[in-house]
């Protein structure tokens, strides 16, 4: 019989917290009869080095699915493989399912199972550099990023944009042995795809139209110290080969040079993307992938540790310069309403929010938590006004995002749930809707 809870309570004071892992047997296949354990809540399979269980089933694909343990079970989300994963005839994108249930990719069949319980360490305090957070998620991060400081290994930040990623690079890089060497972060997705080469390893005089003069690439400017690659799902695969071939050899030459630089720099980079997936559909390579993926950090949405509000709008505050109680901004209503918004911008969004409170003194309540007045209030519009500080590119996604939310839910009301019924009604390929719920956290 399975437990009846999978995380325990914890200690605030206490550096660690005990959870409940999980295993796979393997049942079919060219692998039948192993058995993995994982070491905390999540294990990955696939046939690439790196997954928790490596199988040599060849239909199964590279980081073909990954398994994490909840308090109401396991779920099972796919990587985009190429045969996908099934529970008996019914194939899983993303689905929570009971211990014991079989699972089948390719032609391998597996039983997941609970695990042993092992503690995780925590981050002692609710502070590490510029990072906040009270939760048990962000303490283990905490404590993760502070392990991989003290090392040279690349860092893969995974997380949703607005979540403080290159806050978290920041800190790795503060509390590691380069700390006084230079910083230097590159946005891969901000970037015309002609101008990124330029960027990442600079240009010779003449090397293009518009090279006027030479430029020194982030590369060279990093030098002794951390390079952090924001967004690096976004960098164009036909450069992915010259930043793997950097990274292998330690030097490289700048576009229109002849002579090689050399350079030593540790690697952090961010994305909000899932790279095995984009691996699987071959649009990032697996070697660069390893690379940079030696240490994965995951950051957890706002939404998920809703309890870290109230810090983060006091530190916000200071930061802005008011040191006026927090209650005084945003009353235990307006408190508790927060903790109930979706934040599609995370992190940047609450700090927009409060700097936006301490403008007009008075809190701005999130549209979507039904506390404003008028006709914003309607379903039919999307309030723009919150969103003008952003950078345009954030702005767009989340505009984007409320009205995608808005607009499944509106479908699959009216087809009672039945998704194909609602791909039909919203003429709208069934695949592509699929890919829409799953974005969403929509079932």
């Amino acid at each position: 019989m399975p437990r009846e809870k999978r995380t325990l309570p914890y200690n605030d004071d206490s550096g660690s917290v005990p959870v409940d892992t999980l295993s796979i047997e393997i049942t079919e296949g060219p692998d039948a009869g192993r058995t993995v354990t994982a070491t905390s809540e999540t294990l990955t399979i696939g046939t690439a080095n790196g997954n928790d269980v490596v199988l040599t089933d060849p239909t199964v694909s590279r980081y073909h699915v990954e398994l994490e343990r909840h308090q109401d079970g396991i779920l099972v989300r796919d990587h985009g493989s190429t045969n996908g994963t099934a529970a008996g005839s019914v194939r899983i994108e993303r689905a929570m399912v009971p211990a014991g249930t079989m699972i089948r990719l390719g032609r391998t069949t597996a039983r997941v199972g609970e695990g042993e319980r092992v503690q995780i360490e925590l981050h002692e305090g609710d502070t590490l550099g510029e990072l906040r957070g009270r939760t048990e998620s962000m303490r283990r991060l905490m404590a993760q990023v502070q392990k991989a400081a003290r090392t040279e290994v690349a860092v893969l930040i995974v997380g949703e944009s607005g979540t403080g990623k290159e806050l978290i690079a920041r800190a790795v890089h503060d509390l590691g042995p380069r700390a006084q060497k230079p910083f230097v972060t590159v946005d891969c997705g901000a970037m015309a795809p002609n101008l990124v080469a330029s960027e990442l390893f600079g240009h010779e005089r003449g090397a293009f139209t518009s090279a006027d003069r030479q430029h020194i690439g982030a590369f060279e400017r990093a030098n002794g110290g951390t390079l952090f690659l924001d967004e690096i799902g976004e960098l164009p695969p036909e450069l992915q080969p010259n930043l793997l071939g950097a990274l292998e050899r330690k030097r490289f030459r700048r576009v229109g040079g002849r002579s090689d630089i050399d350079v030593d720099v540790r690697i952090v980079a961010a994305t909000n993307r899932d790279l095995r997936a984009e691996v699987n559909a071959g649009r990032f390579r697996l070697d660069l992938y390893y690379r940079l993926a030696v240490v994965m950090l995951k950051v957890v949405p706002l939404r998920k540790r809703e309890a870290d509000i109230p810090l983060l709008i006091e530190h916000f505050m200071r930061e802005c310069g008011d040191d006026s109680a927090i209650d005084e901004l945003f009353p235990r209503a307006v408190l508790d309403a927060l903790r109930s918004h979706h934040w599609p911008g995370n992190v940047r969004e609450l700090r927009n929010l409060v700097e936006a409170t301490i403008a007009m003194g008075e809190a701005t309540i999130p549209h979507d938590l039904g506390m404003d007045h008028g006709v914003e209030d309607s379903e039919d519009v999307i309030r723009v006004r919150p969103l003008l500080p952003l950078a345009y590119k954030e702005a767009r996604a989340s505009v984007l995002h409320e009205f995608e939310a808005r607009y499944l839910k509106h479908w699959l009301n009216q087809a009672d749930g039945n998704v194909a019924k609602a791909a039909r009604e919203a003429r709208m390929d069934r695949s592509h809707l699929f890919h829409l719920l799953r974005r969403h956290d929509l079932r």
